[in-house]
């Protein structure tokens, strides 16, 4: 029987799919965390997150009320170092997770430490994946967040999963080294990788661009500062990526990668087209050279059809929607 049949099976009897089942997820109070708890608590499951010691478990009240899980589902939190591998292991043992999602990271392509960069996105999850073999409860499947920032300029339409990687930055080296390193473990543990495109939504940092973008109109600012305007993004909104996570747990496949996106791509231009006609006025967007990375990549846009063919057709959220739910969110 296919996964997609199992999953009609489970929902014909009025199951939920992770009715009984134990999810990990690892960065649980950062940007995605928060979504991808609850929409794994909606499914059914008891959810258990990690943070880092003495880092905040939820938003700030001004992220809006729909931001964190445990406000409506119960999330159990352990406080980690993924870069301690004792404690790795002992969250391990205490939680013996059923399916597994490892968010925790360096998401910021500009993040300065280029050392910490890599440590964090390549040894921390080295030190998970050896905790989750060692297990004597082994995990049905384990999600790994990689990034769509591992195939840098490729000159192509859509970008499928066999374009051959050209990271262009630091990060996006760490996220492949991340996902080579990953491989060794496949033949012990039921690992897919995650490739998202670019993707936002409230609570998001204004360090990325569209909340900076939204934060301005939001501010009723009169003029903007931004980089590279020629650069064109595949942008999704995070409700519907921690969907596709939900959904590849399910499904399980083991050893593949796949793209996160919508399957378009919107210029920097029209982002601020469509924010001026939510807020109603016009902006003055002004280039900052300081702004501007000297291997910045061009065009993203991805192609989803992998993703799609695993876990059923998409829908993604158009970008309009998004931008008007960060923008009128944060305001109410």
């Amino acid at each position: 029987m296919k996964r997609l049949d199992i999953q009609e099976t489970v929902r014909a009897a009025g199951l939920r799919e992770g009715e009984g089942k134990r999810a990990l997820i690892t960065g649980l109070g950062g940007f995605t965390g928060r979504y991808l708890a609850r929409e794994l608590g909606a499914a059914g499951y008891r959810v258990f997150g990690t943070v880092l010691p003495g880092g905040a478990t939820r938003p700030d009240a001004a992220n809006g009320p729909d931001v964190f899980a445990s406000d409506v589902f119960p999330v159990d939190i352990f406080p980690a170092d993924l870069l301690d591998r004792a404690a790795v292991a002992g969250v391990i043992e205490q939680v013996r997770p059923d399916v597994a999602v490892h968010l925790a990271g360096i998401a910021f392509v500009a993040h300065a430490d280029a050392e910490q960069i890599y440590r964090v996105n390549v040894a921390a999850t080295r030190n998970l994946l050896e905790a989750l073999a060692a297990s004597p409860h082994p995990p049905s499947s384990v999600l790994l967040a990689s990034s769509a920032n591992i195939y840098g300029n490729v000159q192509a339409g859509l970008i499928d999963e066999s374009m051959a990687p050209m990271p262009a930055n630091d990060y996006a080296v760490s996220k492949l080294a991340m996902e080579y390193m990953a491989g060794l473990w496949m033949d012990r543990l039921p690992i897919a990788i995650a490739r998202p495109f670019n993707y936002t939504g409230v609570g998001q940092s204004e360090h990325f661009l569209l909340p900076k973008i939204v934060a301005h109109f939001r501010r009723g600012a009169s003029h903007i500062e931004l980089g590279n305007l020629a650069i064109a993004r595949d942008f999704s909104d995070v409700r519907m990526v921690a969907g596709c996570y939900r959904r590849l747990l399910a499904a399980a496949p083991r050893g593949q990668a796949f793209n996160v996106c919508s399957g378009r791509s919107h210029s920097l231009a029209s982002v601020i087209g469509m924010m001026e006609a939510i807020a109603g006025y016009r902006i003055e967007v002004q280039v900052n050279p300081a702004f501007v990375r000297a291997n910045d990549v061009l065009t993203l846009a991805g192609d989803n059809a992998r993703l799609a063919g695993t876990i059923g057709a998409l829908d993604p959220i158009p970008l309009a929607d998004t931008l008007r739910w960060m923008y009128e969110v944060r305001t109410s």
